[in-house]
């Protein structure tokens, strides 16, 4: 489990091809992994990848079909930047939301227009996950917690403050950009909790 809160912008070191689907090699620059051990989880532009190898730089993980077929990562490039965040301890803040690393969609940036000292970003949800978007809700945009300005069906505003922006990936975003979205976890409990019981 995640919380949202990037702690360092990596980069892709290396993609390579595998049977259908692929490796990654993802440089994490500053960010400390001495701790980091085989098998831990890493939310990485909001894609929860499982550490299999450490060569010292970053971290290598593989990325199956059905992630290739959800999330932004079949566009990577060697040199794109990426959102990270290691899985949280026990003892981590909880200062976002809950966050599980598992994209729900692919979403797009509409626009993108100066707000005082920080930028609001108007962005285009897929059809199916526009019922989980609420205004003042919590949404996962390439693994950074962020909160839901407006809403106008599939279509949504969020506004970015000068820290998030200098801080994540979300400083690079321009209209046409698409990014990975995951909805708020506790809407999807909500809907099927309400769904009647087929008979059994």
């Amino acid at each position: 489990m995640f919380t949202g809160i990037i702690q360092a912008v990596g980069s892709v070191a290396s993609l390579a091809p595998r049977g259908g689907d692929m490796r990654l090699h993802i440089a994490t620059g500053e960010l400390d992994i001495s701790d980091w051990q085989l098998g831990d989880s890493v939310a990485t532009n909001g894609v929860c990848l499982t550490v299999i190898e450490l060569p010292g730089d970053g971290y290598v993980a593989d990325v199956s079909v059905e992630t290739l077929s959800l999330t932004t990562v079949g566009q990577w490039q060697p040199g794109t930047p990426v959102n990270l965040e290691p899985a949280m301890l026990p003892e981590t803040r909880f200062g976002g939301h809950i966050v599980s690393g598992h994209v729900d969609g692919i979403g797009e940036v509409l626009q993108r227009q100066t707000d005082a000292r920080s930028e609001r970003f108007r962005l285009k949800a897929p059809a199916g996950l526009a019922k989980y978007i609420a205004h003042k809700g919590s949404i996962a945009i390439d693994g950074t917690s962020l909160t839901v300005n407006k809403v106008e069906g599939a279509e949504f505003e969020i506004n970015i403050v000068p820290h998030t922006l200098d801080n994540t990936v979300v400083g690079g975003y321009q209209p046409g950009a698409q990014v990975n979205l995951e909805v708020d976890v506790v809407a999807r409990y909500l809907e099927r909790l309400l769904e009647p019981l087929g008979d059994s």
